[in-house]
């Protein structure tokens, strides 16, 4: 009976200090540490991704644009970053639904990582009108509607009040959905961040351009900068 009860003692003890282990290895300060403001946290939290069409790609391309510049197609909901002659990345997007598209030709002016969230005060009139109340403005943070990154985009050196950036709801991508702004995956917008610099020309085609007003051929996947990189 002693060893019995010295085995069951044994157990007791390395169990519990197994659960301190584990409890320790998922403790909240490593959920909200430092690593908590990455993109990853968020598909974590929202792992569901839209149809592997809109996953980044790197695609053969033609177009009279210089590389550097974004084409966004919000009728495919595709938005294009030229790499080079014959070369550009294709991004899946979502945009603005019935009422909310446009088109013109834009610059980035602005770009913010984990920006704040301002809604304009016609959103916010227009949601309280549906018994939504909106916050004048929200920190940013992986619950903000503008997701990990924003690039804000300006005319004439105004800004429009559209913006390019991230969404906590990645399934929303090749949907009409926005009120006008260009959202991509947390983890596209980040990799769109580090390429656009301030300055860089955004061309959007949706309602009111015409055909011909901007040249480009998505000619499908680049298979050799797909398998070999570059």
């Amino acid at each position: 009976m002693r060893l019995h009860v010295t085995g069951m003692a044994v157990l007791t003890v390395a169990a519990a200090a197994l659960l301190a282990g584990n409890a320790a290895a998922f403790s909240p300060a490593d959920v909200a540490g430092a690593g908590a403001e990455r993109s990853e946290i968020i598909q974590v939290a929202q792992p569901k991704k839209p149809p592997q069409r809109y996953w980044r790609t790197k695609v053969r391309f033609r177009t009279d644009e210089a590389p550097g510049t974004i084409i966004v197609d919000t009728n495919s909901k595709y938005l294009y970053y030229i790499d080079c002659r014959n070369r550009a990345t294709r991004y899946g997007i979502g945009v603005g639904r019935d009422g909310f598209g446009w088109s013109g030709v834009v610059k980035v002016g602005r770009k913010a990582e984990w920006p704040s969230w301002t809604p304009p005060a016609e959103m916010r009139v227009r949601e309280r009108a549906k018994g939504r109340i909106l916050p004048i403005t929200q920190p940013g943070g992986i619950d903000n509607p503008l997701g990990a990154r924003a690039l804000y985009l300006y005319k004439g050196g105004r800004d429009t009040i559209f913006r390019i950036h991230g969404t906590n709801q990645p399934w929303t991508i090749g949907q009409n959905m926005s009120s006008g702004c260009i959202r991509m995956m947390n983890e596209d917008v980040e990799h769109l961040y580090e390429r656009a610099g301030i300055g860089t020309k955004v061309i959007v085609i949706g309602p009111g351009s015409k055909p011909g007003d901007t040249y480009f051929d998505d000619r499908g996947v680049d298979i050799f900068r797909t398998i070999f990189g570059g």
